[in-house]
């Protein structure tokens, strides 16, 4: 996952640096996926080594944020995922397109207590434009996200689960289980290391090869460049457990374009 509920005003090119706090709070904010808060991350994951070996499958996730009103006490957070994807291939070429769009709905309280949480559906498009990226499959689901923030730590998790509605009858299918552990320490002045996982069961697998489990850590600060809120971050991954022909490490630059509100 990768929002205190507080939201910092965003600082003008001419004015000074915010505070240590407010950056701070800022940074928590990005850590709450249903946080208050609009805002535009983009992962750039290199994907290396195991089945791919000297290749590299890359991923560019575009993922917009944008939180409203629903009816009084209630917001709905709206997230897309947007991938879109270069896949090497066995005869030496590649093969680049968008892969099938996501889109994620969470009910939350407006005004939540210790606990923040949020439920709701989510949906799987078949808009893959590349042959190896193609399901065919429509999917829905549902997910759930809840999490804490006790001083500088923000720990929680979501889980979220997609079946097939329909599908063209071509393999594979989109049946997956996604599981995000989330535990963040915040050093202040916008700096802060997270473990954030997405472990995933692809249901639609042969035995032995259903399960992806990435083991990392990540390290983000959220500041402000030429007037805007934004938070970059590195993370690195190995998958202690992989799906034969997949990659065995991940490498991933993150960039969040981040609209507190004023």
């Amino acid at each position: 996952m990768v929002v205190a509920l507080a939201c910092a005003t965003a600082v003008h090119a001419q004015q000074a640096p915010p505070a240590a706090a407010d950056v701070t709070a800022l940074a928590k904010q990005t850590q709450n996926p249903v946080g208050d808060l609009v805002s535009v991350p983009l992962q750039f994951n290199f994907n290396t080594a195991g089945d791919l070996e000297d290749a590299t499958l890359f991923n560019l996730n575009i993922q917009p944020v944008i939180p409203f009103k629903a009816w009084a006490g209630w917001n709905i957070i709206a997230r897309a995922i947007v991938p879109i994807d270069n896949v090497p291939a066995n005869d030496g070429v590649s093969y680049s397109g968008v892969g099938d769009i996501q889109l994620q709905l969470y009910a939350t309280p407006a005004a939540p207590g210790s606990l923040i949480w949020g439920v709701g559906p989510v949906f799987s498009f078949p808009t893959a434009t590349a042959f190896p990226l193609r399901s065919g499959t429509l999917a829905a689901g549902a997910a759930a996200v809840a999490l804490t923030m006790k001083g500088p730590w923000v720990i929680g998790g979501l889980v979220s689960q997609y079946w097939p509605v329909t599908d063209t009858g071509d393999s594979p299918e989109t049946n997956l289980f996604v599981f995000q552990p989330a535990i963040n320490y915040n050093f202040g002045r916008g700096w802060a290391m997270s473990f954030s996982p997405a472990i995933t069961a692809n249901w639609d697998a042969a035995s032995g090869d259903q399960w992806t489990l990435p083991l990392g850590l990540g390290v983000t600060r959220t500041t402000v460049f030429s007037g805007r809120p934004m938070n970059i971050g590195i993370q690195y991954f190995v998958n202690a457990v992989r799906p034969e022909g997949s990659a065995e490490r991940q490498l991933r630059f993150s960039m969040s374009l981040l609209y507190p509100k004023k």
